[in-house]
């Protein structure tokens, strides 16, 4: 696999995927060779510097982390990673869904990690393995950094990333739920754990299965009136941002998990009824492979 570039810049900042295509070379998309860096950086817009949010070492340091504890075993790195990138770039969803940001990680901090993570593969067409190039500038769902952290925004239930390390275990989950319209509805998101952890959800046709039927019943049915939420308090993730903004947040533990914005969890009986509603759903949902109920 390719090392880390030559030229780690200390700081975050935004590359437009304009640019970014140029850096995406046939040497990269092999994982032959990685560009120098020094070219990246003249065309980035830079982060404000009195933000403690930008700096590099912190997300660097992880990904190093992450690649030497997975390195038998790298899928297993999104369960781990996930959460920690979430608590270590406290961002705003505004700020989240500004792909200039993800691309600046994938491409100037750590194109190592998004090669190692995601090997090149041979297409279907024939021809020389590469990796898709949307794991470097793709949308949230399947670049290499972004998915993570927008899973582990969706998945956690208030200050506790748990559910997000249940989610992540299972890649077509991921994939498929980032994806839908009501995985914003945190009884949603915290009742699909809840069907992983129970078994019910273990395959990528079962992911998808369930994905298809819980979108299809919900054309019908209003899941906020089923299972209620409780409305967010805004100030308190303002003040969770403004904490590493002044860059007094602690580091990102790695052994025990971090502790997201001290907001108030999804009600448990709300994830216990929607939890019910799509374990009914899914014993008619319609699963290439399993068997029809009796």
């Amino acid at each position: 696999m390719i090392p880390a570039p030559n030229h780690v810049p200390g700081r975050l900042a935004l590359l437009a995927t304009s640019d970014a295509d140029t850096f995406l070379t046939e040497e990269l998309l092999r994982a032959e060779e990685v560009h120098e860096g020094i070219d990246l950086a003249k065309v980035v817009e830079p982060l404000p510097e009195d933000d403690a949010r930008w700096l590099v070492e912190p997300v660097r340091s992880l990904v190093e982390d992450a690649m030497f504890e997975f390195r038998e075993e790298r899928t297993r790195a999104d369960a781990w990673l996930a959460p920690r990138l979430h608590a270590t770039l406290r961002l705003t969803r505004r700020e989240a869904a500004d792909k200039r940001l993800w691309n600046h990680i994938a491409l100037a901090v750590a194109p190592d990690y998004v090669a190692w993570r995601h090997p090149p593969t041979k297409p279907r067409t024939g021809g020389p393995a590469r990796i898709a190039a949307e794991r470097f500038r793709g949308p949230a769902d399947r670049q290499c950094f972004s998915r993570l952290w927008w899973a582990a925004e969706l998945f956690r239930n208030g200050p506790h990333y748990g559910p997000v390390e249940v989610a992540c275990g299972n890649q077509d989950l991921i994939h498929t739920i980032l994806r839908m319209d009501l995985i914003d509805h945190r009884p949603t998101a915290q009742a699909m754990v809840q069907l992983v952890k129970r078994g019910l959800i273990s395959t990528g046709r079962e992911a998808n299965g369930l994905g298809t039927a819980i979108n299809a019943a919900g054309a019908t049915l209003i899941y906020d009136v089923l299972a209620q939420d409780e409305p967010r308090d805004p100030s308190r993730l303002r003040d969770w941002i403004v904490i590493a903004q002044q860059g007094s947040a602690p580091p990102v533990g790695r052994h025990g998990l971090p502790e997201g914005p001290d907001e108030d969890p999804v009600p448990e009986d709300s994830v216990n009824a929607l939890t019910n509603y799509f374990a009914e759903l899914f014993e008619t949902a319609p699963v290439r492979g399993k068997k029809p109920a009796d």
